[in-house]
């Protein structure tokens, strides 16, 4: 990008106080995480705890992504409206509740309240972690930013495998679930006294606060749905996310153990490289992003195609167990598809204006949990149905796989017109900006 670009009117500073003020965001979102993925370390724990069969276990991951994906919305309404602060302090009351009511349960239905609760809570961090990317830092780094932020959430992912998952075998459920509540607490005090909205200088127009009035919401979603970028951005989190998803979050451990026959140790190990390769991919996918932005959607259908591919083998092995080699280069693959996801984002931020990227990134968002939960329930039905053949249950994976490819190819060409007159229509305003004088600085 130009250094014009990067000295618009209006576009953040960016600088040490941005990365401290994000940070805490980050933060927030970093332990959301870790009480999102607690369950899926937890997972034969909990169907012997709560005396449940496969189905029932699934219920639990598919209320609370159920919850998160009915909450995109309203949560990016939210955002728009009342600010990131008040936001991401909501969320943090309510995971945290959540998951300390989940520690004191005993009861399964007392458990599915409590992880409705929490997956309300986590569905107002990612979001608002994005506005506050964008409110800033300048929009060049917007890429780069949304990667790293999915990165530190993966690193919560991190924790649940390698903490949690000694911690629960060693100090028990009640201890470590309402132990880890503690940290929800203290980000919950961090945000309160420490967080920010915006730098000064670059409030948001006014119109982004008061315009209210009886037809707001449709307004907002009307528009921001109409965007060819914001529907092509949610479905390449649609097709993206899941698998990965579904993998981490609940049956990915149960696969290993009882389909694949590890110990649980390896199996935790291997979750794992799930976590460090999603790490390490986003940080490159962020950099390529950054400086071609036409990568974007090669990026997302290579990720697509390479899931498909692996997804197939292990399922299709011949043999009564994949070989390890096998298994270990799924989960790297798999590890992509975070990366991946947000690929969908950075369709749907330029194709909407600032005021509305709060209610874009909440359509975005619902994509990849919406398949997560048809996928979780598909995976669940079909064990039971099958009498536990995981590699037959797995084979949901791919119906959503050819659906949101689908919508893909549909939808990128029309997506791909309408930015480039949007970037056509952004310099000819930008020819009438009086400029720069000649001893400033771009």
């Amino acid at each position: 990008m130009s250094q014009g670009a990067a000295a618009l009117p209006g576009d953040p500073p960016g600088g040490r106080r941005a990365v401290a003020v994000w940070g805490l965001g980050v933060g927030v979102y970093f332990v959301a995480i870790i009480f999102r993925t607690s369950l899926g370390v937890a997972g034969i724990d909990a169907a012997e705890r709560f005396h449940i069969n496969a189905s029932a276990l699934s219920t639990f991951s598919i209320l609370q992504l159920l919850v998160y994906a009915g909450m995109q919305i309203p949560v990016g309404l939210m955002i728009d409206r009342l600010g990131t602060k008040k936001v991401l302090a909501l969320g943090a009351v309510l995971f945290t509740a959540g998951q300390l009511a989940f520690a004191l349960s005993h009861a399964y239905g007392t458990a599915l309240a409590s992880r409705a609760l929490l997956g309300c809570g986590d569905a107002m961090t990612f979001i608002s972690v994005l506005r506050l990317g964008a409110r800033w830092f300048p929009a060049r780094r917007g890429p780069m930013i949304a990667q790293v932020a999915a990165l530190f959430g993966m690193a919560g992912n991190l924790v649940s495998t390698m903490v949690l998952a000694r911690l629960l075998h060693g100090a028990g459920w009640t201890a470590t679930f309402g132990g880890s509540a503690a940290a929800g607490v203290l980000v919950l005090l961090l945000t309160l006294l420490f967080l920010k909205d915006h730098p000064e200088g670059h409030e948001p127009p006014p119109t982004a606060h008061a315009a209210g009035g009886k037809g707001f919401v449709r307004r907002q979603v009307a528009r921001a749905w109409r965007e060819p970028g914001t529907r092509l951005g949610m479905w390449v989190h649609f097709t993206t996310q899941f698998p990965a998803m579904v993998f981490l979050l609940l049956w990915g451990m149960p696969f290993l153990v009882e389909a694949e026959g590890l110990p649980q140790e390896t199996a935790g190990l291997l979750l794992t490289v799930v976590v460090l390769s999603n790490m390490a991919v986003g940080l490159v996918y962020g950099q390529i992003i950054a400086r071609h932005h036409a990568a974007r959607l090669p990026l997302a259908l290579g990720t697509v195609g390479a899931t498909a591919l692996l997804w197939a083998a292990v399922a299709g092995w011949p043999g009564a167990h994949a070989p390890m080699w096998l298994l270990v280069t799924e989960c790297v693959v798999l590890g992509a598809c975070g990366p991946a996801s947000m690929i969908g984002f950075d369709f749907a931020r330029p194709a909407n204006p600032p005021e509305r990227q709060g209610t874009a990134s909440g359509i975005v968002n619902m994509g990849g949990f919406i398949a997560s939960i048809t996928t979780l329930l598909a995976v669940g039905l079909l064990l039971d149905a099958t009498g536990d053949d995981y590699r037959l249950a797995f084979c949901s994976v791919f119906v959503l796989e050819a659906l949101g490819l689908s919508q893909i190819l549909r939808l990128r060409t029309r997506a791909q017109r309408r930015e480039q007159e949007r970037v056509v229509a952004s310099r000819v305003e930008t020819v009438h900006v009086p400029a720069v004088s000649p001893g400033s600085t771009a």
